[in-house]
């Protein structure tokens, strides 16, 4: 049986260019490829599918909006529907693509400078490399919840 397609009552896919269309197809063919019963056993245990990251570094996931230091550099179109798909099946491994790009590769791209940019932007584009980010708040330190 096939799987439920939604209602476009508005034509919205009419609406989209070749290059958003991939950027959708890439991230649901992630999305049916994977095996998601791995939620039931995983979460209880904080489990995340570090063997995912490099397969993800492969289709140019990390940092596709961004140009150069071998980003896909989709357009931000493209690349919002890439992690609606991803999102789709696993909240946690879209919320991963996107502080990969956002929170770690947009501000080395940025404010980097040329040594930071050439040694770190094509690991972590490769998944090679995973950054992270520091969240801090007034009277909650990094508790994002106490706020």
């Amino acid at each position: 049986m096939p799987g439920y397609g939604g209602v476009d009552f508005i034509d919205f896919d009419s609406q989209l260019n070749d290059e958003e269309k991939t950027g959708a197809a890439d991230g649901a063919a992630v999305r049916r490829k994977r095996n998601y019963s791995h939620h039931r056993k995983a979460q209880p245990r904080s489990d995340f599918p570090k063997h995912l990251v490099p397969q993800l570094g492969e289709l140019g996931f990390f940092g596709a909006n961004l140009h150069g230091y071998g980003c896909a550099g989709m357009s931000n179109v493209a690349y919002g529907l890439m992690t609606q798909e991803l999102e789709r099946g696993d909240s946690g491994l879209r919320s991963f693509v996107s502080v990969q790009g956002a929170l770690v590769m947009y501000p080395i791209l940025s404010y980097g400078s040329d040594a930071q940019k050439n040694k770190w932007l094509p690991l972590l584009q490769q998944g090679r490399a995973i950054g992270c980010f520091g969240l801090t708040e007034p009277q909650f330190g990094s508790n994002p919840g106490g706020c």
